[in-house]
């Protein structure tokens, strides 16, 4: 039998090589009952994974200055239909004056000369308004000449054009009492010698110094403003209402602290190029960046709905708030520390009293 189907083949085995070990005693099936019931175990330092907040690109801003944003000069209807509009709107005003001014000539000559005289008052005031905007508006394009010129000389290294920048830079700040120590320390220095660079960097360090400790407490306050409201308020109209109040209010502060002081058309540029900024440089996210850095901070698990809302709601306005300082301020970050967010979120929550997971206060 074992010729026709071949030689019976060997099952495999597992021994034990002498000297190595005690042999292996088979495990029976009453051992294991009667074996002491295993007790239980738990996990003693399990790792808490925390976020740190996200400053790559607080980091990056400062390390290669704002992005530009490229704004081209093309025709568009829309423009076209609002200037025809408002020519039309101001023949239909003109029209309307003059025809009042006529009736009330007609009805009595010293009422007639006291519309024309209110009628000239009036074309007055509409002037000195037009005259405040595009001074307003040319005050922000002189700022933003005065960074462009002033970066430029830094990183060129070229002493001519860091006076020059200097010298503008003095005059944009001459009306703000917090620099008066710090023009007088730069006019010290006017005799000596020094690099491009350096020059520049000596203005930002004197002269923009007190003004960059100001607008930092003015975004930590606007942002614990927003926090405390938010959490406080019953409807969420109200909420959205008093961020955008208190957003456009801390941009024009920023604004005026740098000496750009727009106006109302100027506001409305300086907005929307903030909203452009944040948008450029992806700070306006309230996706992920800023969920890690809540939770960073071991505030997840904290907070409440509305305290929740009020602490992101405080970092936004925070992040529009640096956004305009990094627009409105004359010169750009280039040996100062910009101000970070992680810094602020760590006073906002302190400012809101949470605990941390150590059982500190944030």
């Amino acid at each position: 039998m074992s010729d026709e189907h071949g030689p019976r083949r060997r099952a495999p085995g597992a021994f034990d090589l002498p000297g190595t070990k005690p042999p292996r005693q088979p495990e029976t099936r009453e051992d294991a009952a009667h074996a002491p019931p295993r007790m239980p175990r738990s996990i003693g330092a399990v790792a808490t994974i925390e976020f740190d907040p996200d400053e790559a690109i607080d980091e990056d801003v400062s390390a290669n200055g704002e992005p530009e944003i490229e704004t081209g000069r093309r025709f568009s209807f829309g423009k076209l239909l609002a200037a025809s509009l408002g020519l039309l709107l101001s023949i239909g005003v003109g029209l309307a004056i003059d025809a009042i001014v006529r009736d009330v000539f007609a009805r009595s000559e010293w009422l007639g000369w006291t519309a024309l005289a209110l009628a000239v008052l009036a074309l007055f005031a509409l002037l000195a308004i037009v005259i405040r905007e595009i001074v307003g508006l040319m005050r922000l394009a002189a700022v933003d000449r005065e960074r462009k010129r002033a970066l430029a000389a830094y990183r060129g290294d070229s002493l001519p054009e860091a006076k020059l920048a200097v010298a503008t830079l003095e005059t944009l700040l001459s009306g703000r009492p917090e620099t008066a120590l710090g023009r007088a320390e730069m006019a010290t220095l006017k005799d000596e010698v020094f690099d491009g660079a350096d020059l520049v960097a000596l203005a930002e360090e004197h002269m923009l110094g007190p003004l960059d400790a100001k607008a930092r407490a003015l975004v930590l306050a606007s942002a614990k403003r927003v926090s405390v409201v938010t959490a406080v308020s019953p409807k969420a109209l109200v909420d959205v209402a008093y961020v955008v109040f208190e957003n456009v209010k801390l941009i024009r502060k920023m604004a005026d602290l740098y000496g750009a002081r727009p106006g109302t058309l100027g506001l409305v540029k300086l907005t929307r190029d903030v909203l452009g900024h944040l948008a450029v440089t992806g700070s306006i996210a309230v996706g992920d960046s800023l969920v890690q850095q809540v939770i960073g901070h071991g505030l997840a698990a904290r907070l409440s709905q509305r305290l929740g809302e009020g602490v992101v709601n405080g970092l936004l306005t925070a992040r529009v708030g640096l956004a305009a300082m990094d627009l409105c301020r004359p010169l750009p970050f280039l040996r100062a520390k910009r101000p970070r967010i992680g810094a602020i979120l760590s006073e906002l929550t302190a400012h809101s009293g949470i605990e941390t997971p150590a059982g500190k206060r944030t």
